[in-house]
């Protein structure tokens, strides 16, 4: 039974991402890249610059807090688990991909974080919210469409990417003695479905509360532990970067097997990683209060590299300095932990363990806050009812708990394809929009070289200020 899904789903993955998404995602980057004069590289000291400027209102989310939060959902067990895998099924190659296509990806970062901040809208409370759904209805007047990428938006972050994440820590335990195949996955997976469920349900507030503050430390940990792995393995630094340009550029090698080579596989798990396109950052973009919508787009385009020059290459380096063994046996969790024992002994797969185990538990949880977003769309704009939203967040849980049991295929996949669909309906519109972001950034850097601080006019650009919710 499982072969057979395994396979219809191994299938429209494959078609998916190659050519398809492949040619999407380059092309979107490319032009994005070339529209804005690369601008996630021509103003990355202004990006920094921005993170440090508040939001002129106490009580509104500022540039680096609504960063914070897509941060938050970027960073999780697909900087360690889909590296190691893409590194053991792609080769050391696909951390090379890896880099390229989030420098790329950095600029359709910039461009829907910046449309998320035009289309954006303010409830009665103050507060702020938008993303792709919004900019897809009133950029484009395309209600149908904006539905399907809120269907889709559903399907990747209460279903294809949760069913990952519990597989994916789940698989933490496979070094373990105890782990039994037949048991251990209901265990855990059992686990980490009711803890989600009590604290989507009300409860659990502080857990929350801790695990907020506990992973942000873990991230900072995680990297000076894989830099200290590094440096124990110094003499390997050269022969490591030769090794990934060398099958990096291995064009023979790619073309024999294009779907399991390292292009391929770097791609994938980079977009998987750093969901630069992905359209769920815009939702939390939107939230931010900004006197121009350029400057949102600009610092969301540090949260890519955050994400993936930061901690995907910590986990990619930290694994391939210390030369253990790399194949699909290991892929996921064991090469990770296999990789930091050579230092630190037994304590370095418990540590991995925990922190899989925070970084899963507020996946799971940042998850659920781009759907209820996506439902309260569908529902005209209004907040489901309670009652709905409970029979959902149970149905929630219950994917969590099926994730922790699934084979490996089968949960990569249905993270894949339903992030592709969303990824195919946001980078087109992307693009189809692209004048509006691009006009906001050349608003942007005309104000600043005239010595003020950009305040953002609708007119200016061509916009009808009354077609616009917020600036008006």
């Amino acid at each position: 039974m499982w072969e057979i899904i395994i396979n219809a789903l191994n299938q429209i993955d494959n078609f998916m991402y190659f050519p398809v998404l492949i040619v999407v995602m380059a092309t979107a980057g490319l032009y994005f890249t070339f529209r804005t004069r690369g601008v996630q590289i021509r103003l990355f000291i202004e990006s920094i610059r921005l993170l440090l400027e508040p939001s002129g209102d106490e009580n509104s989310v500022s540039s680096l807090q609504a960063m914070l939060v897509s941060t938050a959902s970027r960073v999780g067990t697909g900087n360690i688990i889909g590296v190691s895998t893409a590194i053991c099924l792609g080769g050391p190659g696909a951390c090379f991909w890896m880099w390229i296509m989030c420098i790329i990806g950095a600029s359709s970062a910039f461009v829907e974080s910046t449309l998320a901040q035009v289309f954006k809208r303010k409830d009665d409370d103050g507060n702020f919210y938008g993303g792709p759904a919004y900019y897809i209805e009133e950029g484009l007047h395309r209600h149908k469409l904006a539905i399907l990428f809120c269907i889709f938006l559903i399907a990747t972050y209460a279903v294809g990417f949760n069913l990952l994440c519990s597989y994916n820590l789940q698989s933490t335990f496979m070094e373990y003695s105890f782990y039994d195949a037949s048991t251990t996955p209901i265990i855990i997976g059992a686990l980490i479905a009711i803890l989600t469920g009590y604290c989507l349900l009300g409860g659990g507030k502080r857990i929350v509360k801790v695990t907020s503050t506990v992973v942000p430390l873990m991230g900072v940990s995680y990297v000076i532990i894989a830099l200290i792995v590094i440096l124990f393995n110094y003499s390997n630094i050269p022969s490591m970067f030769i090794l990934i340009f060398q099958d990096a550029f291995d064009f023979k090698s790619i073309a024999g097997g294009i779907l399991g080579s390292c292009l391929v596989y770097g791609i994938k798990r980079g977009l998987f990683s750093n969901e630069a396109g992905v359209g769920s950052a815009p939702n939390a973009s939107a939230s931010a209060r900004v006197s121009h919508p350029a400057k949102q787009g600009l610092v969301q385009t540090l949260s890519v590299y955050i994400d993936t020059l930061l901690l995907c290459t910590a986990t990619a380096l930290m694994c391939l300095s210390t030369g253990v063994t790399r194949d699909a046996a290991v892929s996921g969790a064991p090469y990770v932990q296999n990789a930091i024992s050579t230092v630190f002994g037994t304590a370095g797969p418990i540590f991995i363990t925990v922190a899989m185990v925070l970084f899963a538990f507020t996946t799971l949880l940042g998850n659920l806050y781009y759907v209820d977003n996506a439902l309260t769309f569908m529902n005209n704009n209004n907040k489901p009812s309670k009652r709905f939203m409970n029979i959902f967040y149970i149905f929630a849980t219950l994917i969590i708990f099926v994730g922790a049991i699934i084979p490996m295929d089968a949960a990569w996949a249905m993270a894949d394809i339903t992030m592709g669909g969303m990824t195919l309906i946001n980078l087109p519109t992307c693009m189809i929009l692209s004048k509006i972001a691009i006009d906001c950034l050349k608003d942007y850097e005309k104000q600043k070289k005239s010595g003020k601080n950009p305040v953002f006019k609708a007119n200016l650009i061509g916009l009808n200020e009354e077609e616009l919710d917020y600036w008006k």
